[in-house]
């Protein structure tokens, strides 16, 4: 329990150190869980990778859950640097019922790893540096940023920004975003 408590912490920490320049975006936080008092005996200013944040989020356990099903837990811990657009649970539970569910079976599994790698850019941006336009994905497809009206990607809009990790950074968005050559319908 304490070793989950740890990268909750951090989140915490590295929220509220944001920027004073003007032209930064806010971060912002994403709603936790549960408010459990934090108690851990890892220093505070370890570094913790991608997946730890996520799985130390209980808003993000289905994303997490599908990162191991699709073999992509190793990969995103490693050295990046990534940029992860992170869909929370109401992001998955806005999906068709049931689709999560076959998303996760082993026979889908390059399917998942597909729309997976679509929510990550290669690279380390922070929302300073978010400009409106087609950016590449790991997939290999773009997706589309714009900033009209806040900060969306593809049409899902980032609600949490700048959630530093050892190997990236993750922004949270309120939707899961799908290549455009996925059909999910198929499923």
């Amino acid at each position: 329990m304490r070793k989950l408590l740890a990268p909750l912490a951090l989140i915490g920490l590295l929220v509220s150190c944001g920027s004073d320049k003007a032209d930064v975006a806010p971060a912002t936080e994403a709603p936790m869980a549960s408010e459990a008092p934090m108690e851990t005996d890892e220093p505070m200013d370890e570094a913790t990778d991608i997946v730890a944040i996520a799985s130390g989020n209980d808003d993000f356990s289905t994303l997490v859950a599908a990162v191991a099903a699709a073999g992509l837990v190793e990969t995103l811990q490693g050295e990046g640097p990534f940029t992860v657009f992170a869909p929370t649970n109401e992001a998955f539970a806005a999906l068709p019922a049931g689709l999560v569910d076959k998303l996760l079976l082993p026979e889908n599994k390059d399917l998942l790893v597909k729309i997976l790698t679509y929510h990550v850019v290669s690279g380390k941006v922070m929302a300073a540096d978010v400009a409106a336009g087609e950016v590449p994905t790991v997939e290999g497809q773009n997706i589309t940023v714009t900033t009209d009206n806040g900060v969306q990607v593809n049409g899902a809009n980032v609600v949490a920004t700048d959630i530093e990790a050892s190997n990236g950074v993750i922004h949270v968005i309120d939707a899961v975003i799908l290549p455009p050559d996925v059909d999910i319908s198929a499923l």
